[in-house]
């Protein structure tokens, strides 16, 4: 059965609903924005300090040159959550002073896209949990 309630409208609870919704979005998008910034200075800084460390032969030495890109990988990842969900609340935002619908819809596509990223990202640390959970099984049980 479709809905045929094309004109759907808003009540003004709803609207304050949304907006206090997108004012709590700005706020948590900013704060990810700095986040990140902190994210990317760190990987300048560890690119730094690593590079005054002196050689460790091993696992170790190797990991010393990729500690900085890790930095800079999560922020890069972290930069789209956070943009989507600033997108959401500055687009929710513009649209309930014009009352714009179309910019409503393209508010709510991008929380959507901000939920679905975070989906995803929960599954692959759920299977890293798992996959890393079996690895330590089978090591203890090759130890013994």
């Amino acid at each position: 059965m479709e809905n045929q309630n094309n004109g759907m409208q808003l009540e003004e609870v709803a609207k304050d609903y949304l907006r206090e919704s997108a004012k709590w979005s700005m706020f948590l998008a900013i704060l990810g924005f700095i986040g990140i910034g902190f994210l990317a200075l760190l990987a300048i800084i560890m690119t730094s300090v690593m590079s005054m460390a002196p050689e460790i032969p091993g696992p170790y030495g190797a990991i010393k040159g990729f500690i900085s890109i890790i930095y800079l990988v999560f922020a890069i990842i972290y930069l789209f959550p956070i943009y989507y969900l600033y997108k959401y609340a500055d687009s929710t935002k513009k649209a309930l002073n014009s009352g714009n619908t179309e910019l409503l819809t393209k508010a709510f596509s991008n929380l959507k896209s901000h939920h679905k990223f975070l989906g995803i990202a929960a599954i692959i640390i759920i299977a890293l949990y798992i996959i890393g959970a079996i690895v330590m099984v089978i090591g203890y049980s090759a130890m013994h």
